[in-house]
Order: C-alpha cells, then sequence, then structure tokens
C-alpha cells in the first residue's frame, strides 16, 4: 500500500509536492527532477503522486494502452477503431530500474521467429508499459548512458522504435518522466537533465518537532497501513479533486504578452541555453494559475515558474551546483512588469553612475579569473617553502581547467559503460561474431548468412528466400568504451606548496576530474603530506565532491610518498572486491620527490613495484618546475610500470601545437 501523498506535507517538501502537482495538472510542463540527500522521502512522495491522478481509458486488450477516442494508427496491436468504447484503469507508475537492459526497457524483438518463421514477435517494455502515466527512475544520475540514449529519443519523439536488422516495431510512448537522484553520488548528463522541466531540491527537516511528526506518522503507517490511509482519505480525496477542477480550468487560463515578456527576460537574464526554458516556464505559470483557481497568469506564477524551472538550466560546468539568485530574479520582474518597457529610466534618483545591479556606483575591483581579488596585484613577500619542510600553506585556488590529453587503460575491458578505455561491450562497432550465449540480441547478419548458406540443398530450398535453422544464428560482437576508476594521488607537501605551482596543480587535477565526469568514470583521490596519507574521497561517481575536496586542500611537510601509494594500493584492493570488472587508472600528481619516513626513496619504489607487478596502469603528472630537474618523476613512472607526462603535456591543445611545430620544422 502506498503511503498516502499527504503525508508529504509534513517533511518539508511544498516545492516537491508542488511540482508534482502541477505535472499532474499539466503533463506538458515535462516532469520533474528531484534531487536531495538520501533519507528524505524522495521515492515516498513520487510514489503517492499516482493515486492521485486520475484514471485512463484505454481500448480493450491493447497492450500499449491506445486511447480508445484517438487510437495509435501505428499501434502493433491496431488498428483500433477510433470513438468505440473503451475500459479505465488507474494511472500507472513504472519504475525503470537503474541495471535495466535495453530490451526491458523498449522491448524485445524475438529475432529468431523473425528470421525463421518470418513473424514479428514483439513482447513490449517499460515505455510501453508508462505510455499516458509517468515513468519513474530512481537514482537517475547512476543511469547507463545508452539506456539515457533511448530515454531522451522516446521523451523527444513520443514514440519508441525498436529495429533489429531491417525489422523493426513501433508505439507510443508518451509520458510524465519523474527522477531522483543523489548528487553525493554524480550528476546527470547536461541532455537529460535538460529534459527535466522542473527540478526540486529536498533536505530533511532541522527542525525537532517536525522530525518528531515524521517518525510519529512513519510509526503509525507502519504498524497500521489501512487505517493510516483511510486517516488521510478525505485530505486525499480533496486533492484529487483539486488536480481535476484545475485540469478543466487549464484551457481557459490566459497567458498575456506581459507574463511572456517577463518569462523571455528572465530567461535572457540568466543566460539559459535554447528556448526550452521560456516554453517550460510559460507551462509552469499556466499550470500554477489553473492550480490558484485563477484565468490569468500573474507574476507571482512566473516566479515560482522560474524558481522550478530554471536552477538546473543554468549550470556552465559539472561542478556549478545548481540555484537561483533570487534578488536577480526579483529585479528582472520588476523591471519587465507593466507596460514591460525595457528602455525606461532605470535609475530614478538621476544619480547617473551606473552603478549596476548591486548598486552603489563604485568601479568594481580588477579581480582576477576567480573572481575573489587574488589576482588584483600579487602578494608581496610570498615565496615557496624549502622542499620537504615548511609547515601547512592555507588553501589556494585552482588555475582555470583546460581540455586534457586523453589518458586510457591498455588492453580490452569489460567494464560499465563509459567513454574511456577500448572494452567488450553490447554497443559499439562490430569486431566479430560468435554463437548467441543465451537470448540472440544483436544479430550479425552477414555471418548467419555465410553459416547457413552451405546447407541450403540439404534443407531443401526450393524459392529465393534462404532457410535458416537456429543453429545458423550468430551474435554480433561489438567493442565499444567504459568508465574507468581514476584514482588521483596528489603530492600536498610542502615541495609543492609555491602558491603558483600549486594553484596550476590543482587546475591540471582539475581538468582531469572534467575529462572523468564526461568520460563517465568514477574518481577517488588520495593525499599524502606530512607523515602519512589520507583518503580525501573514496571512490564515488561524484566529480563534484572530488572537486570540492581538492579545492580545500592544505599543502606543507615533508613527502612521504610511499606513505601516498600504498595508501592508493588499498584503496584499489577493495574497489577490486566491491566492482571486479572496472579496471583502474592511477594519477600520480608529484614532483617524485621522498622524504618522509625512513629510507623514503626505497621504500617509495618498492611500493612503486607493487602496481607494476598487477598491471594496474598508470599516469604521473611531473609537477617539477624551474631550470634544474631531477627527472625524479620520470623514473617513478619507470617503477610504476606507466608513463610520465608534465603540466604542460598534459593538455590537449599544446599536444597538438607540438605536432603541427614537429611537421611544420619537417617541411
Amino acid at each position: 500500500m502506498t503511503i498516502p501523498f499527504p503525508f508529504t506535507a509534513v517533511v518539508g517538501q511544498d516545492d516537491l509536492r508542488l511540482a508534482l502537482l502541477l505535472n499532474a495538472v499539466s503533463p506538458s510542463v515535462g516532469g520533474v527532477l528531484v534531487r536531495g540527500e538520501k533519507g528524505t522521502a524522495k521515492s515516498t512522495a513520487v510514489r503517492a503522486l499516482t493515486s492521485l491522478l486520475p484514471e485512463v481509458a484505454v481500448v480493450p486488450g491493447c497492450r500499449f494502452s491506445c486511447d480508445p477516442l484517438s487510437p495509435d494508427p501505428g499501434c502493433p496491436d491496431g488498428p483500433h477503431e477510433g470513438g468505440g468504447g473503451g475500459a479505465s484503469r488507474p494511472a500507472r507508475m513504472v519504475e525503470l530500474p537503474v541495471g535495466a537492459s535495453e530490451d526491458r526497457l523498449v522491448g524485445a524483438l524475438d529475432i529468431e521467429r523473425a528470421l525463421a518463421e518470418g513473424v514479428k514477435a514483439f513482447e513490449p517494455g517499460l515505455l510501453a508499459a508508462a505510455h499516458r502515466g509517468i515513468l519513474y527512475v530512481d537514482e537517475v544520475n547512476l543511469l547507463h548512458d545508452h539506456l539515457v540514449d533511448l530515454l531522451l529519443d522516446a521523451a523527444a519523439m513520443g514514440a519508441s522504435y525498436v529495429e533489429r536488422e531491417g525489422v523493426s516495431v513501433r508505439h507510443a510512448a508518451r509520458f510524465l518522466l519523474v527522477g531522483t537522484m543523489n548528487p553525493e553520488e554524480g550528476e546527470l548528463r547536461p541532455q537529460l537533465l535538460d529534459r527535466f522541466g522542473l527540478t526540486v531540491e529536498v533536505s530533511a527537516s532541522r527542525e525537532p518537532d517536525e522530525r518528531v511528526e515524521v517518525v510519529r506518522r512513519r510509526l503509525a503507517y507502519d504498524d497500521d497501513p489501512a487505517a493510516f490511509a483511510a486517516q488521510w482519505a478525505d485530505e486525499e480525496a480533496a486533492v484529487r479533486q483539486r488536480i481535476v477542477a484545475a485540469r478543466e480550468l487549464l484551457p481557459s487560463v490566459r497567458l498575456g504578452d506581459g507574463a511572456l515578456r517577463q518569462i523571455a527576460a528572465t530567461c535572457a537574464a540568466f543566460e539559459v541555453d535554447g528556448m526550452r526554458a521560456d516554453i517550460v516556464m510559460a507551462r509552469t505559470a499556466t499550470a500554477l494559475a489553473a492550480w490558484a483557481g485563477r484565468t490569468d497568469v500573474l507574476a507571482e506564477d512566473v516566479r515560482q515558474a522560474a524558481l522550478l524551472a530554471l536552477p538546473h538550466r543554468r549550470r556552465r560546468n559539472p561542478f556549478d551546483a545548481p540555484g537561483l539568485d533570487e534578488d536577480k530574479l526579483d529585479q528582472t520582474l520588476e523591471e519587465f512588469s507593466g507596460d514591460g518597457d525595457p528602455d525606461s529610466d532605470p535609475d530614478p534618483d538621476g544619480d547617473g553612475d551606473g552603478g549596476g545591479p548591486g548598486g552603489g556606483g563604485q568601479p568594481e575591483p580588477d579581480e582576477g579569473p576567480a573572481g575573489d581579488g587574488a589576482g588584483a596585484r600579487p602578494e608581496e613577500g610570498e615565496r615557496a617553502p624549502a622542499p620537504g619542510g615548511g609547515g601547512e600553506q592555507s588553501p589556494v585556488r585552482a588555475a582555470e581547467p583546460f581540455r586534457t590529453k586523453v589518458l586510457s587503460v591498455p588492453g580490452i575491458g569489460e567494464g560499465a559503460a563509459g567513454r574511456r578505455s577500448r572494452a567488450r561491450t553490447e554497443h559499439g562497432r562490430t569486431t566479430g561474431a560468435h554463437r548467441p550465449r543465451g537470448a540472440l540480441t544483436k544479430l550479425h547478419l552477414a555471418a548467419t548468412v555465410q553459416a547457413a548458406a552451405p546447407h541450403q540443398r540439404a534443407r531443401g530450398r526450393a524459392g529465393r528466400g534462404l532457410v535458416v535453422r537456429r543453429d545458423d544464428l550468430r551474435q554480433a560482437a561489438r567493442e565499444g568504451r567504459e568508465g574507468n576508476l581514476v584514482l588521483f594521488v596528489v603530492d600536498a607537501s610542502g615541495s609543492m606548496a609555491a602558491r603558483q605551482r600549486m594553484s596550476a596543480v590543482k587546475g591540471a587535477v582539475l581538468s582531469l576530474l572534467l575529462d572523468a565526469y564526461q568520460r563517465r568514470d568514477k574518481v577517488g583521490l588520495v593525499t599524502f603530506r606530512g607523515s602519512a596519507a589520507d583518503v580525501a574521497l573514496p571512490p564515488t561517481s561524484s566529480v563534484e565532491a572530488a572537486a570540492a575536496r581538492l579545492e580545500s586542500l592544505p599543502t606543507g611537510g615533508r613527502t612521504p610518498l610511499a606513505a601516498g601509494l600504498l595508501k592508493a594500493h588499498d584503496v584499489l584492493r577493495v574497489e577490486r572486491l566491491r566492482d571486479p570488472a572496472r579496471r583502474a587508472l592511477v594519477v600520480v600528481v608529484t614532483d617524485g620527490r621522498a622524504t618522509g619516513g625512513p629510507e623514503p626513496v626505497a621504500l617509495a619504489s618498492r611500493a612503486a613495484r607493487l602496481f607494476a607487478a598487477e598491471g594496474v596502469a598508470s599516469v604521473v603528472v611531473d609537477c617539477e618546475s624551474g631550470p634544474v630537474r631531477l627527472g625524479l618523476a620520470g623514473r617513478l613512472a619507470g617503477e610504476l610500470g606507466g608513463t610520465a607526462v608534465t603540466l604542460d603535456e598534459l593538455r590537449a591543445d599544446s599536444i597538438a601545437g607540438l605536432v603541427k611545430d614537429v611537421q611544420r620544422r619537417a617541411a
């Protein structure tokens, strides 16, 4: 039994409840993405919405939920006669598991029967079941890339296509997309993020009285679910009736030119990409007016629509937190209120100093790229601590990130789908064929024909068609890309603590983190300084968490290189037990010095050889600078069995420039 929807009112989820209800009133809003920490009843609220949705009229016996008043002309179970009688059923909420297969999502076409018998045998998937209902994805940020692509296609076209070697099936798939996620486990791809109409952030209440009430009601539900549901039945019925009334009022709601100008001005002011934000805001504001029982869209509707529709569309890179400057929003709405004349005097007091949004008219200081004033002038008297010594230095900002050279794990793996290293996958280029182990999913047509051709006379072939038996079928072997575990081992000792140098090092690691995000990797962070090494971040899919830990990383002290390598070795050992198919790439960021502990150089060499003996792929980012270089990082790379690159060589553009320079000299 589902917990009643009004239960969510006590857990501080007003924005979440409103976003779900607006989608119930107007499904064209485009769904909801719910972001929040674990244990905040995200899934409970989404599942409770189902009981509030009106029943759906369907064609009896149709597996694709066709509307009897307007059936899909291409329905695989059709054709259906329009205008006929139908049956009603409750609206469905279909849950897409993170580990679902492609066939489970879009449906399975029996290729064996299609080739051998000429029969289109199609088993509908979750997209068909979700048609005219809710498609719910828990932990949507962990969904595999190929499933995300299929979901995007279906959401954009309102239909699902299943194609297998020339045999295809199409059916309608229009659904309300609702996803929940914990940002600590990684962010969504921008393409999928933009597909969600609205987004809300939820967190647990810090008020003791509210937390007590949550526990009390949860215990009451566990003791007697039926009695608990009956207690809330009247309030739930009132919400359901209000949804029905809002749906009936929705076509009569007027979105005036003034509200449209406010919507367009708001989207322009916050520099959102594309036009989807404008459309979603317009639909949301209209639904808000209908929910309030009004036929005119007011400025308060536009403001609330912006707070729900814009925060997740303002991110410029994966490390930006979603959010919206409400002061700027209010200023934009006020500027375009009334007649909406953008040329009106923004300075009625006549000061004429053009003070900008912050007012005051004072010129802004010449700030550096980070915007914190650190670039205004160099700090006098600042110098690097002596190698291997010095006290702890305050954290410095990372330099501007850049596009990095592609680092990959050699060989072919079988890990999770990604974009870094070669792997045997279900998707990618075809490299061969083999007999299917289990159900046939990817037919290799040429190999199948080649296997069947020698037996045609023995099988009594008389016509033009090829006689194919089950034993002739061949599965395509494909090669794609996998995501890896990229474990950063960062030297934070005194020899790295010069402000300009550490800023460059942090910028390089931040660039590699951005690359890891784009290639769908897991990341981990080990740091070493003083006399020990620490796991600053256990392996995770959240590169944002790694970037935050990197930003606050202090430096100073000796260089316990061996301790850092041994700690990284322990992290890899534990991670192999959790995820044995995911291969690791160790990125050691250091100048190669070893000064911590007894016999530091010999101990570091022995620790490095552990990685070489186990065949762990590694890269050493050489941070040594100055006119005299000892080459210690290159020696460390050799003992690790990996390669060494300098900070400059890590840049993809510098590699390209170096190649062009060599080619120019050769010519």
